[in-house]
Order: structure tokens, then sequence, then C-alpha cells
């Protein structure tokens, strides 16, 4: 098995989640501007979209796209999932929001425009994460007092606006403390060469 992903981009999310799920993988760096592997390959050829992530499986099959590869991994790894009724559906629900309304809201950030487009995206980054601090627990995580694959995609999105020089909501200020305190983000951030965020 092996995860394609660039450091820091959205593929730490998968990257953070397989190592909570305890599923060993190989990591192909990719330059996803030359759309090199780190071996020379053409990633072109493995992803055809040309981004990360890319998680080649059992088979040789290639999953694309943080939402499909975190909802595969929590199913591998089902306490990465709530359990309630509803639990996946909730946690499919997150996954599209963070990837819809904030992952998206990033692509106008670090390729504008205009500054104005810039303006434009950080306030609706702001206004999504204030949405989601809104409904969190003072001690809890997305869904709740347990971790789940939904965390692991929107740390990297707060990593993103601490980056940014953005506020992150007091609310998720401890939240961030919490997803870098745990071993399987430092793993993450340990293979990809990244140093914490939090302050």
């Amino acid at each position: 098995m092996k995860l394609y992903f660039a450091p820091g981009a959205c593929s730490l999310a998968s990257h953070i989640a397989l190592h909570e799920a305890g599923i060993d993988v190989d990591r192909v760096k990719v330059d996803l501007q030359s759309k090199r592997t780190d071996d020379g390959r053409d990633f072109l050829q493995i992803n055809p979209k040309g981004y990360v992530p890319a998680l080649e499986i059992e088979g040789g099959e290639v999953l694309t796209e943080n939402v499909a590869l975190l909802d595969w991994i929590s199913q591998r790894a089902p306490q990465l999932a709530p359990t309630s009724e509803l639990g996946r559906t909730r946690q499919l629900e997150l996954l599209a929001f963070i990837s819809t309304e904030l992952h998206k809201q990033f692509g106008r950030v670090f390729k504008p425009t205009s500054d104005a487009e810039k303006q434009q995206a950080f306030e609706k980054i702001g206004q999504r994460l204030d949405f989601l601090a809104d409904r969190m627990a003072a001690d809890g995580y997305l869904c709740g007092e347990d971790f789940y694959v939904a965390d692991a995609y929107l740390y990297v999105v707060l990593r993103w606006t601490v980056s940014s020089k953005r506020p992150v909501p007091a609310a998720l200020q401890g939240y961030l403390r919490r997803l870098e305190g745990r071993a399987a983000v430092r793993q993450a951030l340990a293979h990809e060469m990244l140093e914490p965020v939090a302050g």
C-alpha cells in the first residue's frame, strides 16, 4: 500500500488517519509543480487529476480525494468513526463541509486572482471556523469526546490558517493543541518534516 503525499498539503489528513488506524503504508512524496514522485515517476500516470492524496491499495487500485480516503480508512478502523445510527453519515457531512467550505476557500488564498478575492476567502474561512467552534465542546473533538478521521482533515485546515497568519477561534486553539499532542499527528508531521503550529 502506498500513500502519495506532498508535505503539508491536504494529504496530511490521510497520513494522520492512516497512523491513527495503525495501517502501514509506504510514503511516496510528490512534487506538485513537476508532477513527479520522489522516485522519478510521472504522478499523472498514478493520479491523472494531478493532486494528492492518492492511496494505492491492495490489488493496485488507486483511491483519490480526501473524503473518500478518510471514509475508506474509517471503515477499516471503526474506532475512527462515530458508531451511532447516523454516525458515518454525520462524519461524511463534516468531511464534505471541511472539503467544500474550508479547503476550497484556501485555493482562493493560495492562488488568488486579486487581493479582494483573497480577503473574501479569509472572511468565509473565519465564518466557517466559527461555525465549527460554536458546536464543539471545550475539551472534545468534532463529533464528541473521541478523535475521528474528520478531525485529521480539520487539523490540516487549521495549520493553513495559522500559516496564513489568520486568527484561529479561541474554542479551536485548545483543540489544535490536543491534536498536536496525539502520537499519530506527531508521527505524520515527523515523516513530512513539518513543525507543530499550535502556540
